[in-house]
């Protein structure tokens, strides 16, 4: 069964529309400029954008332009054939392998080496691996230590911030 883009963009849209109330209804913690409903709320709203923007189609020349590029590497279910199923249990796995090392790591280190086992198995480029491995974690830092206030583990490598 194959669902039209904006069929799954509108309900994206929806999904993102109830996240945002269901967040919108947290109640405020005293003495804090963000509360609970911060993260529900932004997340929301980003999904609500993004559901819009795959409805209208926004974005659908780069993806036909990307599949007719030949240098994305295969993903890790092709590489793996018949046993491409196995390929699904690598959230899990790299899940389990953050709880376990993040406090010896710290999390710039734990989630580059998570970007970059799921960009690779999902058949990014190296040149797009490297950048979402090198922009992403301290962007993904900045916004919990700044905005959310949620201390992450510093690990091995320290943020000025």
């Amino acid at each position: 069964m194959h669902l039209s883009d904006r069929v799954t963009g509108l309900f994206l849209a929806l999904l993102g529309s109830l996240a945002f109330w269901g967040g919108s209804l947290l109640p405020a913690v005293p003495g804090q400029d963000v509360g609970p409903a911060a993260f529900p709320m932004v997340i929301g709203a980003g999904l609500v954008l993004c559901g819009i923007m795959i409805a209208a189609g926004i974005g659908h020349s780069f993806e036909a332009a990307e599949s007719e590029e030949d240098d994305q590497a295969p993903g890790l279910a092709q590489h793996l054939g018949r046993m491409g199923w196995l390929a699904a249990f690598l959230p899990p796995v790299l899940l389990i392998f953050y709880v376990l090392v993040a406090n010896a790591l710290g999390f710039l280190l734990t989630a580059a080496i998570i970007l970059l086992i799921s960009a690779r198995a999902l058949g990014a480029t190296w040149p797009m691996t490297i950048g979402t491995v090198l922009l992403a974690p301290p962007f993904v830092h900045l916004i919990f230590f700044r905005l959310l206030r949620v201390p992450l583990p510093d690990g091995l490598l320290t943020m000025p911030w």
